[in-house]
């Protein structure tokens, strides 16, 4: 079983390889559970409601305002959109939020990638993930796929009426430890993690999860995230992440071969 990442950049596929691979991939008796983002389709909501919108390291700062624009377009645009594209390939897929069945429980995220402390608004950090709707809906046969909005949680307590903004990668990250899946594939806008990004010629083809933890303050903008969700991933469960260029419409078929974009390791 694996765990895709589909970022919002990689959506831009209108010839359905990305749908057609999965289906292939399906019909040869495997399992995946889909986690998307939405950054462009989010910036283009903003926009159209003259919200300006920051990042601080890599993070949507996320007033309640701006929560509610993100929320909304996540689980009620994309998703469903996601959802469509691959029923049109006979992909079984069902969508959910992070928040149902509080599959994606999360505390306020205080604290950047390097340390430092930051005032994001409703960003979350995933402190748990109940896997009892995704096993219920893999055993079923179909395939989950998820919008990255936990529901916020005061220890034990889920505050039901707050749900809180989580970076998509650290969502699939997440997911894909509690599951223990075979592997993670972050489907993004880039071709892997650049040691010196934006230098081109520094891509990282394959990188120990030791090696990568002893450099990841080097990185800023979005590859930070990126590089703290691959950690994450293979100290949750995940036996090996890979990030490849969700543009590229060859790239999930190389990548379930085990080729292409950065792959970290244990």
């Amino acid at each position: 079983m694996i765990v895709i990442k589909f970022g919002g950049h990689a959506m831009t596929d209108p010839s359905g390889k990305f749908a057609a691979v999965i289906k292939k991939y399906l019909d040869s008796g495997e399992q995946c559970v889909i986690v998307h983002g939405g950054g462009p389709q989010i910036d283009h909501a903003l926009n159209t409601h003259q919200l300006e919108s920051t990042f601080v390291g890599g993070f949507r700062v996320t007033t309640p305002e701006i929560f509610a624009i993100v929320q909304q377009v996540l689980t009620g645009t994309v998703l469903r959109e996601v959802v469509g594209h691959l029923r049109a390939y006979d992909v079984p897929a069902v969508g959910i939020s992070g928040r149902d069945g509080g599959t994606l429980k999360a505390t306020v995220l205080k604290t950047l990638i390097d340390g430092s402390a930051a005032d994001l608004g409703r960003v979350g950090e995933v402190c748990q993930v109940d896997t009892a709707l995704l096993r219920s809906l893999l055993n079923s046969k179909f395939i989950p796929v998820i919008s990255p909005i936990a529901v916020e949680v005061d220890g034990e307590v889920e505050l039901a009426q707050h749900g809180l903004n989580v970076n998509a990668d650290l969502a699939a990250a997440a997911i894909s430890g509690a599951l223990n899946s075979e592997a993670l594939i972050f489907m993004t806008d880039v071709a892997g993690i650049y040691r010196y990004w934006p230098d081109k010629d520094s891509l990282i083809e394959t990188i120990s999860a030791s090696e990568l933890e002893s450099i990841k303050n080097d990185f800023d903008g979005g590859m930070a995230p990126k590089v703290k969700a691959c950690l994450e991933a293979v100290a949750k469960g995940a036996n090996a992440v890979r990030i490849i260029d969700g543009r590229n419409p060859d790239a999930l078929s190389e990548a379930l071969s085990g080729t292409g974009g950065t792959l970290v390791t244990k």
